[in-house]
């Protein structure tokens, strides 16, 4: 266990001298101590010894979660169970340990303090919500109405803010992984923290079809192509000796900007009901509509040397229905360029105010 921990440990680079980082690596360092201290204590328990499980809550590659009641104390809580052949025994201790230390935050999955593992399964108990997913009630085409978003907004922004205060990024914001406390929407939790890494820490590229995916992923993964002359590095960068492959594995940088664009692309799917385009890349057409729409408004402003009112005669067709105050938010997660992109504890300042042309927040 002391192999992989340190494994993991020299990954993580500080990315920029600041509080931020300081608390990244006292957080981090506590991270991998729990797991230490966890890994030892793990029992092989037999489920229904000890818990009554009512019902299946949700299920993914990962596994499932189950609805349970402690038999002993009575405590409604959720079962994570994580599939053993898929699932690193670190992996699972991370996850457990940063939703058990780490998420405070009322917009946070927490863990109850309860793992354990089965012959098949790693296990762990959480809050239980018991309203489902924010996928469930985004209605195609329509979305939420405004003043849910705004309160969704709100709170996941600051379940952001609170993680990268510590120095960890989400990595995986989406509605599927916003899970319902009550059935109209108004206390929501960000879950689901297997994704979950250390700013700053160095990771292979992943990039996916898919609008959530940000457009620094499609530029590290056009450098995948090049001719490098190997075809794996170690996690170090560093090119193996003797290898004779072809292409090379990005490593990338994890930053909170990556939360920031998922953020802005959610807040958009919960307004329309659909996302502005199908994948973040350069020659998507809804995606490329939006970039001239940027560089056209960016252009425009420096030339005048001071801010204007957009000009709704030059806007990308799907973002056509925003006010500018939503416009200017949308427009900051999603800067193309992740050092100028918003932050989600920005957010605050663009509610109150009606973000869809036709309605007023406030009615």
């Amino acid at each position: 266990m002391d192999r992989l921990i340190n494994r993991e440990q020299h990954l993580e680079i500080p990315f920029q001298q600041s509080s931020t980082t300081a608390n990244m690596t006292t957080a981090t360092r506590l991270l991998d101590e729990l797991c230490h201290l966890t890994v030892q204590s793990l029992e092989s328990l037999e489920p229904s010894d000890h818990f009554q499980v009512i019902k299946l809550l949700g299920e993914g590659s990962y596994g499932k979660v189950m609805l349970a009641v402690h038999k002993k104390r009575g405590t409604p809580m959720a079962l994570k169970f994580f599939l053993r052949e898929s699932t690193s025994l670190l992996s699972f201790l991370r996850e457990y340990n940063l939703s058990l230390a780490f998420c405070t935050h009322p917009s946070l999955t927490s863990a109850l303090g309860i793992a354990f593992s089965t012959p098949t399964h790693y296990v762990f108990a959480q809050q239980p919500c018991l309203y489902g997913d924010l996928y469930d009630v985004i209605v195609p085409e329509v979305g939420l109405d405004e003043s849910h978003v705004q309160g969704v907004a709100s709170q996941i922004s600051g379940a952001l803010s609170h993680l990268h205060s510590l120095g960890f990024v989400h990595r995986d914001v989406k509605p599927e992984n916003i899970f319902l406390c009550d059935s109209v929407c108004r206390w929501v939790k960000l879950g689901d923290f297997g994704m979950v890494k250390a700013a700053g820490t160095r990771v292979p590229c992943v990039w996916y079809s898919s609008p959530y995916c940000t457009p620094e992923a499609e530029v590290a993964r056009k450098g995948e192509d090049i001719d490098l002359g190997n075809s794996e590095v170690d996690d170090n960068g560093n090119k193996p000796k003797g290898d004779s492959g072809k292409t090379q594995r990005m490593l990338v940088y994890v930053d909170p900007s990556t939360d920031s664009w998922a953020l802005g692309i959610l807040i958009y799917a919960m307004l329309m009901g659909s996302l502005p385009w199908s994948e973040t890349v350069s020659d998507n057409t809804a995606y490329k509509s939006y970039l001239q729409w940027s560089n056209w408004e960016g252009l425009a402003l420096q030339e005048r040397g001071s801010d204007q009112i957009e000009d709704f005669h030059q806007v990308a067709t799907q973002f056509a229905a925003f006010t500018p105050l939503a416009t200017s938010l949308l427009k900051s997660l999603l800067y193309p360029q992740p050092r100028l992109r918003g932050r989600p504890d920005e957010v605050g300042r663009y509610l109150g105010g009606a973000w869809l042309s036709d309605k007023d927040v406030s009615r």
